[in-house]
């Protein structure tokens, strides 16, 4: 059995209330390093919240939260946020459209949104290079972050995430708002993530089981702030458990390692 210090994270009885509404509820999970895992559910269901639990970025209301073997309200969660690579809808929102590619990229290694003032390596500019050619967009890397499509924004998004070298990363909704295409492009880029040994545990939230990449290992379901079923992912995706978790009859599909679901 693995101890909580070696857990990625571990979330004992968590619950987080707000204006007096119930956010999460009494929420136990369980990341382990080489676990890949899909958080899905509809909107309102929690999802964001966990991941901003996940990403020391918000405090719960009562349990215990643990990530990276640090107790949250117990540690320096500006120190823990450097182990933690994210990438979301509200983090992108803060870049500035005028920005170089490659920027967007290497900041993340100050933690900061937008160039200022800090001074890089010339190894930081091969590194983030490398990322952006990682995600098929090395070709973007002197153009303004302004000038992308949202499927680029998306891999550049990613690739940031990862510039510190990362022992968590957390993708929320990577491809929301893409077009089939980009969509498809993503999915496999992040499937060969999924895949790669050496790279940190993942953890995805998505609304949709389209989007979910090969490879990836787990899945907790929610809705209402609380666990339908979580676990290996072909024991917890299922029609039944779907159905439940978007409280409409559902039948889900697979053709090999992908899933679609349409109503029964």
């Amino acid at each position: 059995m693995v101890s909580s210090e070696d857990l990625v994270v571990d979330l004992d009885s968590v619950g987080v209330t707000r204006t007096g509404s119930h956010l999460l509820h009494d929420l136990t999970w369980k990341v382990e390093l080489d676990e890949r895992w899909v958080v899905l559910g509809p909107n309102g269901a929690g999802k964001t919240t966990l991941l901003n639990i996940a990403a020391a970025r918000l405090y719960p209301s009562n349990g215990t939260a643990r990530v990276l073997g640090e107790q949250l309200g117990r540690t320096d969660v500006n120190e823990l946020r450097t182990r933690i690579g994210i990438a979301s809808a509200a983090l992108a929102d803060r870049i500035p459209g005028e920005e170089r590619v490659a920027d967007v990229v290497m900041t993340a290694s100050w933690g900061v949104v937008g160039r200022w003032r800090e001074r890089y390596e010339a190894m930081d500019e091969v590194r983030a290079r490398a990322l952006l050619e990682q995600f098929g967009v090395a070709g973007l890397a002197d153009r303004a972050y302004g000038t992308l499509s949202e499927g680029e924004r998306k891999r550049v998004q990613i690739a940031r995430a990862l510039m510190t070298d990362p022992e968590l990363l957390l993708l929320d909704e990577p491809a929301a708002g893409l077009d089939l295409g980009a969509r498809e492009d993503l999915v496999g880029r992040l499937a060969e993530l999924a895949y790669d040994p050496d790279a940190p545990a993942l953890v995805l939230v998505t609304h949709h089981v389209e989007e979910i990449p090969p490879g990836f290992t787990h899945a907790i379901l929610l809705r209402g702030g609380a666990v339908v079923a979580q676990g290996l992912l072909d024991d917890t995706l299922t029609s039944e458990n779907l159905s439940k978790t978007f409280d409409l009859p559902l039948i889900l599909e697979r053709s090999g390692s992908r899933f679609a679901a349409r109503a029964a």
